[in-house]
């Protein structure tokens, strides 16, 4: 197998001083484009990219980007990292089609990658369902889950000794169905999953390594996409991408402290939340908000990028600050401090950098993280409590 090291962009060994390392990492497209409002396949491109970020030292510094094949179709949560941050997974939603390389076709692997090797490397590329999408993994290290958008299914893989290995997979519901993000709650014993298809959130029940669909389908708002747990388990929050008509779209909240669970809020934020992600601390939600960056030049509904902080206070959900972003932004990821909030921008190839205030607000915390590639995907480790 054959891998890229991107000259220039290396800084570091990941490997060196791993037990003190606090790691961001960010998946990153390269086949794809934003032109006038359209997203373009080019037909030549540089391969996708992952990129390895340090953020121990306070001041975020990218240590590594090597070849790892990536989609921004799908969830901006298409990439995760153990708790231990020695493996991390990259899922490939689109591929291209070997018959025309200027067109996509759903892809069906996943990528391991081990983060203690100086520099990364990709060690195994794993089979999957069909157009995987989201992928998580449990606080324990030892259980990964993947959404398969065009399946119907949650792919389930066991976790052990540095190797990831597949074991089965959970029947959600029909390819229609559009099963886009699946998460852990934190003490691993339940997951939900997003429909995008159909407005739904199920739940699903673990047991080891048994995961079953238990018989709840919670109704959400319009094209429930991505979908975050807050770290006391006590909530999670969905966005509803809505129809990318020009309308302002919702966030909801599910109580994850009741049985069965149920949305008891919802939340408007503004047209097409993309990422959601929650932090360190279980009051403030973070969303990505295309607001109409992604449309032609002058559609009735452009405007800049955003990025807002939600905070969950007593089973409500309000909005306590926003920021601009990028053109087209995908993820959201905390730090492993909560203290900063970082957003990758699909069209400048960066990654926006904020304080996180005492109050919920948002400062500009230096500039921007340049990448390799169009940021899709975000994610930091999800660390035991």
């Amino acid at each position: 197998m054959r891998h890229w090291l991107l000259a220039g962009i290396v800084a570091a060994s990941v490997g060196a001083g791993q037990a003190s390392a606090q790691l961001l990492l960010s998946a990153n497209d390269n086949k794809m484009v934003l032109h006038n409002g359209v997203a373009r396949t080019l037909r030549e491109a540089p391969p996708d990219t992952l990129t390895v970020i340090d953020l121990a030292s306070g001041a975020p510094r990218i240590r590594a980007e090597i070849a790892v094949p990536a989609s921004v179709v799908g969830p901006p949560v298409s990439v995760a990292i153990t708790s231990d941050e020695r493996l991390a997974l990259v899922t490939n939603n689109q591929q291209r089609d070997p018959a025309d390389p200027a067109r996509l076709i759903a892809g069906n692997t996943m990528a391991v990658v081990d983060l203690t090797a100086s520099p990364p490397r990709l060690v195994a590329t794993l089979p999957t369902g069909a157009a995987p999408a989201g992928v998580s993994i449990n606080r324990a290290g030892t259980l990964a889950l993947v959404a398969n958008r065009a399946e119907g299914t949650v792919g389930v893989f066991r976790i052990a000794h540095g190797h990831v290995t597949a074991i089965g997979k959970v029947d959600i519901g029909p390819v229609s169905s559009e099963v886009s993000h699946v998460a852990f709650t934190p003490d691993g014993r339940r997951a939900l999953v997003t429909r995008n298809g159909d407005h739904q959130v199920n739940v699903l029940q673990i047991e080891g390594e048994r995961v079953v669909k238990l018989d709840r389908d919670i109704t959400t708002g319009v094209r429930p996409y991505g979908l975050a747990v807050t770290s006391d388990g006590r909530y999670a929050t969905v966005a509803n991408i809505g129809r990318g008509s020009g309308d302002a779209d919702t966030v909801s909240l599910i109580d994850l402290t009741r049985e069965p669970y149920r949305i008891v809020d919802t939340v408007s934020v503004g047209q097409t939340p993309e990422g959601i992600q929650t932090g360190p601390d279980p009051r403030l939600v973070a969303v990505t908000v295309m607001n109409g960056s992604n449309k032609p030049p002058g559609s009735p509904f452009g405007g800049p990028g955003l990025v807002k902080l939600l905070r969950i206070d007593n089973g409500r959900l309000s909005v306590v600050s926003e920021a601009q972003v990028g053109t087209w932004a995908q993820g959201a990821a905390f730090s492993p401090d909560g203290r900063m909030l970082f957003v990758g921008n699909m069209v400048e190839r960066d990654i926006s950098v904020f304080r996180v205030g005492e109050d919920g607000r948002l400062s500009e915390a230096g500039p921007r993280l340049r990448l390799g590639g169009g940021s899709v995907a975000l994610r930091v480790a999800d660390r035991p409590r």
